[in-house]
């Protein structure tokens, strides 16, 4: 199966980059994930991680997924 590395990031809102106050903030990784494709990776994740995923609005989340080289 394959390695993905995985990332989960707070993105700010769009307010807070037009006044120049947001930043992205790193909530989880990036870390190894073994799945069959990018979008389980990605689930696997977020499913494994409900405490840290939990404290952000969902709306600004940002899950990165790339395969391990």
């Amino acid at each position: 199966m394959p390695l993905y590395e995985v990332a989960i990031l707070e993105v700010p809102t769009k307010k807070e980059v037009e006044e120049g106050t947001g930043e992205e903030k790193l909530v989880f990784g990036p870390k190894c994930v073994v799945a069959k494709e990018p979008q389980a990776a990605a689930i696997k994740s977020v499913l494994e991680n409900v405490a840290d995923v939990s404290k952000i609005d969902k709306s600004r989340m940002a899950v990165l997924v790339r395969p391990f080289v």
